[in-house]
C-alpha cells in the first residue's frame, strides 16, 4: 500500500476543491481541509502501526506455547534452519581430526571424506556416542593442540564458568583450527537441560565477540546472527521452518538476534591479544 491516500482521483482533485470553495464558507472549507490532513496522517499511522485492538493474534492469542518442545515433532526446528545455515557455509572447516558434543551428527553431515578421525565429548558418562568424557571447564585431560576443527553448537548458554570453557577450546585446538560454535539469542529456556545441568546464558552477537576475544585475536572471529521477529515469534511457539518461507526466514534484523553462529580460527603462530 502507498504511503500517499486521495481522497478522490487526481484528475478530480482540482474539480472537487473548486466545487467545494463554490458551495461552502471559506470557514466550513477551512476546516474541511484540516480534516482531511488529520485522516491522512492518521491512515499513515495506521500502515505503520494498526490501531490499538485492532491486531489480530488468530492462534498465537494463548498463554501456552503451540509447541513446548521446539516443534521436534514437526518438522525442521526453526533454529536448527539457522544452525545447518552457518554449518553449510562453513563446511569447508570440518575436516581433519573433529570434535563435536554428544554426537558427531554434524561432522559426519558437513565433513564427509574431509573428516579423518570424528571425537564426541560428553559431560557426563552414559553417552554410548561418546569418545571423551569431561567437563570443557576442567578438561586437563584432553591434550593440548588435537583438533583441526571442534563444532559446539547450542552448547555455551549450558556452561556457567563459559569463560574457563572457552580457554579450553582454544587450547585444544591446533594452530590454525577453527572453532565453530552456535548460541541462542532469543530463546525459551530448555527444561530438560536447566534441570540435567543448567542454563545461564544468552548471549548477542557483542558479547560473544566480546567473550572470544578475550582469548583469540578479534582479526580471527567472524560473527553471523540470523533471525527476525516473525522468525523469533514462531520459535518461541515452537513453529517449525516448513511453516515460513524461505524469504521470510533469511531476512535478517540486527535488533532480534535468534541464533548467534561463530567462527573463531586459532592462530597458527602464538599472538598478542590487545
Amino acid at each position: 500500500m502507498s504511503s500517499t491516500h486521495h481522497l478522490a482521483p487526481p484528475a478530480q482533485t482540482s474539480k472537487l476543491r473548486e466545487f467545494l470553495k463554490w458551495i461552502l464558507p471559506e470557514r466550513v472549507r477551512r476546516s474541511l481541509v484540516t480534516a482531511i490532513h488529520l485522516i491522512r496522517r492518521r491512515l499513515r499511522n495506521f500502515e505503520r502501526r494498526p490501531a490499538v485492538g485492532w491486531v489480530r493474534f488468530g492462534s498465537l492469542r494463548r498463554l501456552d506455547p503451540i509447541d513446548r518442545k521446539y516443534g521436534w515433532n514437526w518438522g525442521q526446528v526453526l533454529d536448527r534452519y539457522y544452525i545447518e545455515k552457518f554449518l553449510g557455509e562453513f563446511s569447508g572447516d570440518i575436516r581433519g581430526r573433529v570434535l563435536e558434543i554428544a554426537n558427531n551428527h554434524y561432522t559426519v553431515r558437513f565433513g564427509g571424506d574431509r573428516v579423518v578421525q570424528s571425537d564426541v565429548l560428553h559431560y557426563s558418562s552414559g553417552n554410548p556416542n561418546a569418545t571423551i568424557i569431561g567437563d570443557l571447564t576442567q578438561a586437563d585431560h584432553i591434550p593440548s593442540n588435537s583438533f583441526d576443527c571442534i563444532i559446539l553448537t547450542q552448547t555455551l548458554q549450558f556452561i556457567y564458568r563459559f569463560g574457563s570453557a572457552i580457554d579450553t577450546l582454544h587450547r585444544i585446538l591446533k594452530p590454525g583450527g577453527t572453532l565453530l560454535i552456535t548460541s541462542h539469542g532469543i530463546s525459551q529456556i530448555s527444561r530438560s537441560d536447566m534441570n540435567n545441568w543448567g542454563e545461564y546464558w544468552r548471549f548477542t552477537s557483542l558479547s560473544l565477540r566480546k567473550a572470544f576475544g578475550e582469548v583469540f585475536p578479534d582479526s580471527h572471529i567472524t560473527i553471523k546472527a540470523y533471525g527476525n521477529v516473525l522468525a523469533a515469534t514462531g520459535f518461541l511457539h515452537g513453529l517449525t521452518a516448513g511453516e515460513f518461507r524461505k524469504e521470510e526466514l533469511d531476512y535478517q534484523d540486527p535488533d532480534y538476534e535468534l541464533i548467534l553462529g561463530g567462527r573463531i580460527v586459532k592462530p597458527d603462530t602464538p599472538s598478542v591479544l590487545k
